[in-house]
């Protein structure tokens, strides 16, 4: 009996050492593996279709920001994602541009909320508010965003993931915003205008959209002279929308919300199923001209 024993044990030591073995050495998978990297993408994978329609796929609620001195801004409106399934969005501040209000910019609250993200569309303290001082406005509206809107509203932001936007001189206000808070993940001036014409302060992955018949800040003049002069951007690129107005950026318009959809989603969410949608240079008759670095690809 005790010589059966000894042999019953033995036979199970091999086994013992195989499972130890196996627990401790990690499989060359494991070993090899690089650390996952945050994702943030939100939403469907993207076509075309997707990011030029008027509706994203998220539900959105909104909220009423009143005129009060303390907030920096004359007031807006939030635009926010009802989910709660996806973790936090990042979030945008647009001003428009000179005696505009809130309403010339509305139309992209909807569009970028039910893309997946929280936007604020501003009005400005005054009307008459030159682009630095709309700039100043834009990031008091983001810091509102994050640190005194509602719990409701600011529980949905990554306070790290924030992008400028703006129209006209609300446009050279997103300029210098994202020349000031060098933290922004991106911007998107939209037929900017600014009296400094050379930005190497940027470093921030900018897209700059003129229009071809913008007689108010003509793209020779400011749209391609902005561009040109980001060195030190990230990324950068110049669209120019065929036959677009200075008036075309203040409603509903496929391409100009195309574009700005997919840059947001590319630079703010680091999602980089958009990068097809932005380079190669789109081929599309709405576009007279499209620049891109594409050194994300």
């Amino acid at each position: 009996m005790r010589k059966s024993r000894i042999k019953a044990s033995l036979a199970v030591i091999p086994a013992a050492l195989a499972l130890t073995a196996a627990a401790v050495i990690p499989t060359t998978t494991a070993a090899n593996a690089a650390p996952l990297a945050p994702t943030y993408q939100r939403g469907p994978e993207p076509t075309w279709d997707s990011v030029r329609a008027a509706r994203g796929p998220f539900a959105y609620a909104t909220h009423t920001v009143s005129d009060f001195a303390a907030w920096g801004f004359g007031g807006g409106t939030v635009y926010y994602p009802t989910d709660t399934s996806q973790g936090t969005f990042g979030a945008v501040a647009i001003s428009p541009g000179y005696v505009s209000t809130q309403q010339h910019v509305a139309w992209l609250g909807p569009r970028l909320a039910s893309q997946g993200f929280v936007v604020i569309t501003i009005t400005t303290n005054s009307r008459y508010d030159q682009p630095a001082a709309r700039g100043r406005q834009i990031l008091a509206a983001l810091d509102y965003l994050t640190t005194r809107s509602p719990r409701s509203v600011r529980g949905k932001i990554d306070p790290k993931r924030l992008a400028v936007m703006g129209h006209s001189m609300g446009g050279g206000g997103a300029l210098a915003a994202a020349a000031t808070r060098t933290s922004v993940k991106a911007a998107v001036p939209l037929a900017p205008y600014h009296t400094d014409k050379t930005w190497p302060e940027i470093t921030a992955p900018t897209m700059i959209i003129g229009g071809s018949r913008d007689t108010v800040t003509q793209v020779g003049q400011h749209a391609e002279r902005f561009y040109t002069s980001m060195t030190n951007a990230r990324e950068r690129a110049y669209a120019e929308v065929s036959a677009a107005t200075h008036g075309t950026f203040t409603v509903e318009n496929p391409m100009i919300g195309g574009l700005s959809v997919a840059w947001l989603k590319r630079f703010v969410d680091d999602d980089t199923r958009y990068d097809r949608l932005l380079c190669p240079a789109p081929v599309n008759t709405e576009l007279a001209e499209y620049r891109d670095t594409c050194a994300h690809s």
